[in-house]
């Protein structure tokens, strides 16, 4: 269940702003980035699952970076731009890049062709692994994804709501990043009759409160699921991920 962490590459802050916030608001973490250095640092940083790419950056080209990207990466990379013509499409796409949607766009109709990529992306690996489970090791526990099982470093078996387990599993995909509670919500698809975020953030606070209650030695001064002051929560325990056959 890892949340999916986008790259919104724009030098109009305005732009920048609106599309980062459309997409937080749709369960993704996104990341607001203006220059090519800028890019590379979020690479290096941590995972990024695609890359949003405007082609006029200022004084930096759009279609030069991601050329020089695809050097070393295949992330997928959409291109978002004002050059709409024929031959700037294509320019696009002979160095790389796995789409590419004119400006202005429907909001919904971005989200709806970020979501087509990153299928596609995840399709080839998915099939080829598709009989094998992840074993998740944390702070001396053990989670077996084939079973949704948890075992304490003593090796006891710790009983997990539905719930709990979807919450872990989160938390197992997205260690030391820190999460907001929406981004959490949007991902456990918490919804409800009242699905106001005042609402949204209680059930996860309360939720969180639960499951530290069952992994941490102190739920009151917790070690692995901490609180980020002003953000929300982060997994602070080192993962280490076995695939199984």
């Amino acid at each position: 269940m890892t949340i999916p962490r986008l790259l919104v590459v724009d030098d109009d802050p305005d732009m920048r702003s609106m599309m980062t916030q459309f997409f937080q608001k749709n369960g993704f973490i996104a990341l607001p980035a203006a220059t090519e250095k800028d890019v590379l640092t979020h690479l290096r940083a941590g995972r990024i699952d695609l890359i949003l790419l405007d082609v006029m950056l200022g004084d930096e080209n759009g279609v030069e970076i991601c050329a020089r990207l695809r050097n070393e990466q295949d992330v997928p990379i959409i291109f978002v731009s004002a050059l709409s013509a024929d031959h700037q499409r294509m320019a696009g796409y002979e160095v790389g890049a796995d789409d590419y949607i004119a400006k202005p766009f429907n909001p919904q109709l971005l989200l709806a062709r970020v979501r087509a990529v990153m299928q596609r992306a995840r399709r080839t690996p998915s099939l080829a692994y598709r009989r094998r489970t992840k074993t998740f090791r944390f702070d001396g526990w053990v989670f077996d994804g084939k079973r949704d099982e948890v075992h304490s470093p003593d090796g006891y078996l710790v009983s997990l709501s539905q719930r709990e387990t979807a919450l872990l599993k989160v938390l197992l995909a997205n260690p030391h990043i820190p999460l907001k509670r929406d981004e959490i919500a949007a991902a456990l698809d918490v919804t409800g009759s009242d699905d106001k975020p005042e609402a949204q953030g209680r059930a996860i606070d309360m939720l969180v409160g639960r499951l530290r209650s069952k992994i941490e030695t102190n739920p009151k001064e917790p070690r692995m699921l901490r609180t980020e002051r002003g953000v929300g929560y982060i997994f602070s325990a080192e993962v280490t991920v076995e695939e199984d056959a």
